[in-house]
């Protein structure tokens, strides 16, 4: 299995491999705002909608069909553990996006989950090869408790903007906050910076 390596992204921010205020952990704690929600494969769908000029929607069995890849990333909590050398195999952002068709006017991206949660990012932001809808950890299937069965991995940002148990990503013409964003969480989210809170 070829597996791409993309720990190296902090020398783009400027950093070091471990962030400021970040402490180095082997374990993978479990952190979300109301607990697992449950799925069926049957039922399950993904959808990809707004500022794009074809809709698509794939059902569990269709989202496993498209081009994957496995990447080696890094993963760092708000919280102030961070985990390395993960290995997520998924659905690139960018595959995503050219199936759809984005449109001109789309500027920010919203992602939507099962259990209500919601979290944004700039459209530039997404475009990376390393955003990545992830089903697989360590060639296992994503632990529920951990998103699974699918979430998405961030590693230029903290993990909340990578949202578990996702189900959808809106392609918006406008700016919007997502469910921590609106709380008071950073909305850019920058590791290096230790962009964890907003300051109103």
């Amino acid at each position: 299995m070829s597996v791409t390596d993309v720990t190296d992204v902090h020398e783009e921010f400027g950093g070091e491999r471990l962030p400021p205020g970040q402490r180095r952990t082997e374990r993978y704690p479990v952190l979300s705002k109301s607990g697992t929600p449950e799925w069926d494969p049957e039922t399950w769908e993904f959808t990809v909608s707004g500022a794009v000029e074809d809709e698509l929607r794939f059902s569990w069995d269709e989202f496993r069909d498209l081009p994957s890849e496995t990447q080696r990333q890094d993963f760092h909590c708000v919280t102030g553990w961070s985990k390395f050398d993960n290995e997520f195999t998924g659905v690139t952002f960018p595959e995503l996006a050219e199936r759809a068709g984005v449109t001109d006017d789309a500027v920010h991206v919203m992602f939507r989950a099962l259990d209500g949660y919601s979290t944004n990012l700039p459209l530039a932001e997404c475009t990376r090869e390393e955003v990545l809808f992830t089903y697989d950890l360590d060639g296992r299937p994503l632990p529920s408790d951990h998103g699974g069965p699918l979430r998405v991995v961030t590693p230029h940002k903290y993990a909340y903007k990578g949202a578990k148990w996702v189900t959808g990503v809106e392609f918006l013409t406008e700016p919007e906050r997502g469910y921590w964003e609106k709380r008071g969480y950073s909305n850019t989210a920058n590791p290096w910076n230790e962009e964890r809170y907003d300051t109103f």
